[in-house]
């Protein structure tokens, strides 16, 4: 039997990843993982799920129900992606990871499956994530989409209550280069009967949504009409409109244990429950360092607002992106004046290369200095910034992964 190293290294180089090396390992159909669940006797029937999609905030949304659905007693699976420092972070139960014995067990159980049906490393990871909460019979899960949406191995849920949040260009390649065609994509994930709820209005992706909704006699909730003001402990005022999708999703379930004080407690709680990094995570207060997640323009633009906000003297931004990505939608976002950049790839396949970065970079007035790695620029960012100065890691999940 292989180490638990050893297992997850076999999951990520056997087969080719999504996250790691683009879209060569984008399997869009629903074969493999319908016939991986039925070798694993279907576990995902055996527990209620809730099922997130979106461009954006479906992190963020799936921990922040994850926590409400905790606080109120409930035994919560949640099922993420990608992971930041440890693979086993996709996969949790109230918060803590699946043990290492059990990924290799998993793997080991499965392994001539895999092989012989050449499953993709997500397809495992969802098999492996469906098969986990099962076994620990866990009342909720709540499971966040990787890709899309219609065709994403996930899709092979009926659940509860189904959650989009916002939607931008991203991933174009595989999910079309308009906001409708994105849309119709993640509305793949309403199922007939079963209540939708959609994180905000957006005049091109709300007639995609009313139309598949009522194909599917599914009940539409609009969460940007919910006038209460929750907080939660999660940073960046760009949760506000996660914050109402996660409101009008757990109100939805119709549970008496999710009275309106667990709302609010759970939403306080959201880090502590489940263990979220990456989202406008402090690591250090002088100078101060921010660190988050966001990689497409429309969470771009959200996080460079926030920082705009914050009080410093100088800032500092580490930045690494992987290649697919079309800069010259993310880089106008980012700011020109009083602002130092440092440029470095990722330690990924998908990384795009420091010097070509700076380059498209300095096109849009942004100057800086290459680095051969995250870790050395984000060195040099530290050495360099003063104590009332504001270093922000971005660009990436893998950028913020190295840092973390």
């Amino acid at each position: 039997m292989m180490t638990y190293q050893e297992t997850v290294n076999w999951m990520y180089v056997q087969l080719p990843m999504y996250q790691r090396e683009g879209r060569s390992a984008f399997k869009p159909k629903l074969v493999n993982i319908t016939a991986l669940a039925a070798h694993l006797g279907n576990p995902q029937n055996t527990f209620k799920s809730i099922h997130v999609a979106g461009t954006n905030g479906k992190g963020s949304t799936s921990h922040m129900i994850a926590s409400v659905l905790q606080e109120a007693g409930y035994k919560v699976g949640l099922y993420t992606s990608p992971h930041l420092k440890d693979f086993r972070e996709r996969i949790r139960i109230n918060g803590e990871t699946i043990s290492e014995a059990d990924v290799v067990r998993f793997v080991d159980r499965n392994l001539a499956f895999f092989k012989e049906h050449q499953c993709s490393f997500f397809e495992m990871t969802v098999g492996m994530a469906f098969d986990h909460f099962s076994r620990e019979e866990v009342d909720y899960a709540v499971i966040e989409v990787g890709l899309g949406g219609r065709l994403d191995s996930t899709n092979i849920i009926t659940p509860v209550v189904s959650v989009i949040t916002n939607i931008g260009m991203d991933h174009m390649d595989m999910l079309g280069d308009t906001l409708e065609a994105i849309a119709g994509e993640k509305a793949g994930i309403i199922k007939k009967g079963v209540p939708a709820v959609i994180s905000e209005y957006q005049r091109q992706t709300w007639p995609v949504f009313k139309e598949k909704a009522a194909k599917e006699q599914a009940p539409l909730i609009l969460a940007d009409e919910l006038s209460e003001d929750f907080k939660t402990d999660l940073k960046g005022k760009y949760q506000v409109k996660n914050i109402r999708a996660v409101v009008a999703a757990v109100r939805s379930l119709l549970l008496p244990e999710v009275s309106e004080e667990v709302i609010k407690s759970g939403l306080l709680k959201t880090v502590e429950n489940t263990g979220l990094l990456g989202r406008w995570q402090q690591l250090g207060t002088d100078p101060l360092i921010i660190c988050d997640t966001a990689h497409n323009r429309e969470g771009l633009e959200l996080v460079m607002s926030q920082l705009q906000e914050e009080d410093y003297d100088h800032l500092h931004i580490v930045i690494g992106v992987v290649k697919d990505k079309d800069l010259d939608r993310v880089l106008p976002v980012f700011p020109v004046n009083n602002v130092t950049y440092y440029f470095a790839r990722p330690d990924i396949p998908r990384g795009m290369d420091a010097a070509d970065l700076r380059a498209k970079a300095s096109k849009y007035g942004l100057q800086g200095v290459v680095f051969d790695s995250v870790s050395e620029a984000f060195r040099e960012a530290q050495n360099k910034a003063a104590s009332g100065d504001l270093i922000f890691v971005g660009g990436s999940n893998f950028t913020v992964a190295e840092v973390l």
